[in-house]
């Protein structure tokens, strides 16, 4: 995309910069005056922007001045906004991969030129939620089965190298005084160091040569098999589709990615400078705000559109100012400063809202820092948490080897259209539409469960917290276990040796850097407590499915290279591969004497994992009690085996000469930290990795794939298939059309995520997604999971709220289950919809508060639309949700104030008639008939004119694919 917009109103405005003439910009403060500089950093940058792309089509004076107008205008007018680029993931990348490649058929069909139809925005693709977890230090296998279910063939170890007990690598200084591979990696046996082949293969302690595990090779050979038909799409894709660029497997998660190669922080083309910003695909996507650039995730809908020239329209938004003050504990760790903010923030009711960062505590916090806490805003619900770029952003560039001239360029820039924030200068702060007081010195260790992120639970309080969950009635927090039955005990063979497991019993314990990795400090501390731990005689029982998976091959290479690696695999946290795993549900299955001795025992089992999410039944049905901790207490709590401890006063275990060891005998200063930081994340491996980012890597590179215009689509392919979403592609809109006698397919209540909507994990083998793919000649071993084979409509429709833990009022308990009315059948939702749609009778939803809660996801829409689904009658929504129930045609329409289909006295068993006129306007009131004569209103949730035009057209695919005819 050209910088400067032919005919663009504000050319007067351009300037050369300073002391580089030939770099020119909008020097935008010079339009705005008082106002721009009373604007919050994140606003200027939305002011830039539409400045920029002024055409008077898609972007107008009148946002500009609007925008400028914040103060009045926040909440009252609908903003476009053209992000500098967009990130996907391969989840949602390749749906979108798929619209296009469809698209360019469609075009051709139509009479079009399909080689027309490319990116319009540069765009990254990042291959990285396709791992799972076939191979790890407990088991191997060649089924995986996270989630739930049998498992399919009985676990087998690992072939271990012989080692002398607690012998750990060759420590030499100036060579390798043996084999770098003697040494006890696993709580027995086993390899220490893993690498990628990506990434430097080095001995932990000296940076010698030593071969790669089994468990990441055996990982990745899995990985390009289960997906190569995925990978060769993908390959075909970066060869015929312009502006677009495909990050290969293994190289790291697309957030992480995202922050330590593709982010730009100043963009520069043909000499013209801007601010960079981003949309993507992943609800980690706002993670990049700690570095100063202004980006949040969307829908899979929305970033096509934006991939393809359009603006992401907003409601020009409240803008939260969080003033940071005082200096935080050493014991808390930048995940306990996210969890304080979060708590604080979500009292404050941010959602919709940015929020921007400042005072004298921002100063005390690194990038990394930063970086974890805007990670976290998806789970305030806030659209971003944005930190302006300062002397601190500059050291941390600085140091991860960025281009020494280029900072002085980016500075000047920064300066010159006063995005630079100083604590030194005397200019006064923006301001806000509220401002959120937090005191870092106030903040303590806690942790986040056993259901929700938002539940924190002070560390000190775990042990009384977990019992009063016992107690509870089942619920968000309760699992109302008897009184008598709270103290049982399961005893259990595994192995050869008896273990006990009771309520509180740790049997997953995850490492995953979804928000650490760009934090070097809490992945260093995990590492340190490991060494602290072995060294001084603990372990970790070998039945807790224990595993370490980075989110690129820096964060292995720091590790080995600080010498900790060894200490975590020694514990069982050995790397696992590179990309999304537990975190989405890819986990190994338990081994079975435990998941039979937890189910026959009817144990509160738990995992431990150091991410973002941890909705119930996610991890494995059978573990019901999940828990979010910082990576030194993951690893904590897995050498205590329980959640039922406090760590003041009772011991993690019994180290060598029977002393007992506590917490705080093992967990790391902040001075160690910083040191073993400085020496271990320097700029050579930011330097190194992304070279070795551009290279790719061997399996990749020697990938082949066609070449022609339009895909060569398989008709006997069970991952990628051609969509039906252009099939009835007009250049006219017609008319909104009548609901009428529609049967309701699903009665929901609240907080129905989009993992309930459109699973990511397992496809279970009951399901009718599986009994598609067995037609197909597939075993349970091939089905993959549903995230990798969202290139197929067919079984993305047929996975479409196919989730073990979706609570349907017609079934009255969790099963992916729902009535046909018609015939009064129990059906699997699929079958039940595909029966409404051969009787041509529509379907709508009921449901409560929160609608389509949790990451974005487009076949959350996608699916129901090709269900039959017509409209969503909510109580409320997940704003980003809403916005893709649009993009694709479903109305979203919410009931009033204070009523809901109880009290309107609903059973959802009714037929529902919903009549829209020829013109809609934003926000306007439905009426809605029952077969039972009841009538009552709703409001139709389209913000502005665009949205409602997205719909007449049946959705923002289908808008755009208009333009090239």
């Amino acid at each position: 995309m050209d910088p400067v917009r032919p005919g663009s109103p504000y050319q007067p405005v351009i300037e050369a910069l300073g002391n580089y003439p030939q770099k020119k910009f909008y020097n935008v403060s010079k339009l705005g005056g008082a106002k721009y500089d009373t604007l919050p950093y994140s606003i200027r940058v939305l002011f830039e922007s539409s400045i920029r792309n002024c055409d008077g089509f898609l972007v107008k004076e009148t946002d500009a001045m609007n925008i400028l107008d914040w103060k009045t205008k926040q909440n009252n007018v609908e903003v476009p906004f053209c992000p500098a680029r967009v990130v996907l993931q391969d989840f949602t990348g390749i749906p979108a991969m798929v619209d296009f490649a469809a698209m360019r058929e469609a075009v051709r069909n139509a009479g079009g030129d399909p080689v027309k139809v490319n990116p319009a925005c540069p765009t990254d693709l990042t291959v990285d939620h396709s791992l799972q977890i076939d191979f790890s230090k407990c088991a191997i296998q060649n089924a995986p089965n996270p989630g739930g279910g049998d498992s399919q063939k009985p676990m087998a170890k690992l072939s271990p190298l012989k080692a002398q007990p607690r012998k750990l690598p060759c420590r030499g200084q100036t060579g390798c005084k043996g084999p770098c591979s003697a040494g006890d990696s696993s709580r027995n046996s086993g390899q220490f160091s893993a690498q990628i082949e990506n990434t430097p293969i080095l001995c932990p302690f000296h940076l010698q040569p030593v071969p790669e595990p089994e468990t990441v090779l055996k990982n990745q050979e899995m990985e390009f098999g289960r997906n190569r038909e995925r990978l060769q799409f993908f390959k075909w894709s970066s060869k015929v589709f312009k502006n677009i660029s495909i990050i290969p497997p293994e190289t790291g998660m697309a957030h992480q990615v995202n922050l330590e190669y593709l982010s730009r922080v100043v963009f520069e083309v043909k000499d013209f400078l801007y601010p960079d910003s981003v949309v993507g695909t992943d609800s980690h996507m706002t993670m990049v705000n700690g570095l100063g650039i202004l980006g949040w995730g969307v829908g899979g809908i929305e970033t096509e559109a934006v991939m393809l020239g359009m603006p992401v329209t907003l409601t020009l938004p409240e803008v939260v100012g969080c003033e940071l003050t005082g200096a935080a504990s050493p014991l808390a760790t930048s995940i306990d400063i996210v969890l304080s903010i979060t708590k604080h923030l979500r009292q404050a009711d941010v959602a919709g809202k940015f929020v921007e960062f400042f005072g004298s505590g921002v100063s005390q916090l690194s990038v990394a820092d930063r970086t974890t806490i805007a990670n976290m805003c998806p789970e305030y619900g806030a659209i971003l948490s944005f930190f302006p770029v300062d002397n601190v952003t500059l050291k941390h560039l600085k140091h991860t080897g960025f281009d020494k001239a280029k900072l002085e360029v980016m500075e000047a820039y920064l300066k010159a259209v006063k995005l630079f924030r100083n604590d030194e200068s005397s200019s006064r702060e923006p301001e806000y539409s509220q401002v959120v007081q937090i005191s870092l010195s106030s903040i303590i260790p806690y942790v986040s469960g056993p259901k929700r992120s938002q539940d924190r639970v002070a560390v000190n309080n775990m042990k009384s917290d977990f019992q009063a969950c016992l107690n509870e009635k089942s619920g968000v927090k309760g699992f109302q276990i008897a009184v008598e039955k709270q103290n049982d005990i399961v005893p259990v063979q595994y192995e050869g040796n008896e273990y006990k497991l009771s309520h509180g019993c740790i049997v997953i314990a995850a490492v995953i850097s979804c928000t650490n990795n760009c934090n070097p400090s809490v992945m260093l501390a995990a590492g340190l407590l490991a060494k602290k731990a072995v060294e001084a005689g603990l372990l970790v029982k070998p039945y807790i499915r224990t595993s370490l998976s980075p989110g690129s091959g820096m964060v292995t290479h720091y590790l080995s290279s600080s010498g900790v690696l060894p200490y975590l695999s020694k514990l069982g946290f050995e790397v696992v591969g590179y990309g999304c795993s537990t975190c989405v549900g890819n986990t190994a299955p338990l081994p079975e004497a435990i998941r039979n001795a937890i189910k026959q025992g009817d144990i509160i089992a738990c995992g431990v994992l150091s991410g973002t999410k941890n909705f119930e039944g996610r991890l494995c049905d059978c573990v019901r009690a999940n828990y979010l901790a910082s990576p030194p207490l993951v690893v904590a709590y897995a050498i205590a085996g329980t959640v039922r401890i406090d760590f003041e006063t009772e011991p993690l275990g019994t180290g060598f000469n029977g002393r007992s060891i506590y917490l705080r005998d093992i967990w790391p200063t902040r001075k160690e930290l910083h040191t073993v930081e400085e020496e271990c994340v320097i700029s050579s491996m930011f330097k190194e990795l992304k070279e070795k980012m551009e290279k790719g890597n061997k399996r990749w590179n020697l990938l082949e794939a066609p070449e022609s215009t339009l895909f060569p689509w398989d008709l006997k392919s069970t991952y990628i298939r051609c969509p039906s979403f252009f099939d009835k592609l007009a250049k006219e809109p017609v008319s909104p059309q009548p609901i009428e006698n529609a049967h309701v397919l699903l009665y929901l209540g609240d907080s129905v995520t989009t993992d309930h909507i459109s699973p990511a994990g397992s496809i279970a083998r009951s399901s009718a997604a599986a009994k598609y793919l067995t037609n197909k000649g597939l075993t349970p071993r091939e089905f993959n999971s549903y995230g990798a084979r969202r290139g197929n409509d067919a079984v993305m429709t047929r996975g479409t709220f196919a989730n073990i833990k979706l609570l349907n009022k017609f079934i009255g308990k969790p099963a992916p289950k729902t009535i046909h009315f018609p015939s009064g059948q129990t059906l699997d939702v699929f079958e039940a919809a595909e029966l409404y749609q051969k009787e041509g009778i529509p379907v709508i939803i009921l449901a409560g508060k929160k609608y389509g809660l949790g990451s974005s996801r487009d076949w959350a829409a996608k699916g129901p639309f090709l269900l039959g689904v017509k409209a969503v009658l909510a109580e409320s929504y997940e704003k980003v949700h809403k916005s893709q129930l649009i993009g694709i045609g479903i109305a979203p329409l919410q009931f009033l104030p204070g009523e809901n289909p109880s009290t309107l006295g609903l059973t959802g068993r009714e037929q529902f008639s919903i009549l829209f006129p020829p013109e809609l306007s934003p926000g306007m009131t439905l009426d809605v008939k029952t077969s039972t004569g009841k009538v009552f209103s709703v409001i139709a949730l389209f913000e502005n004119d665009m949205e409602i035009t997205l719909y007449k057209y049946g959705g923002s695919l289908n808008f755009v694919a208009r333009r090239f005819l």
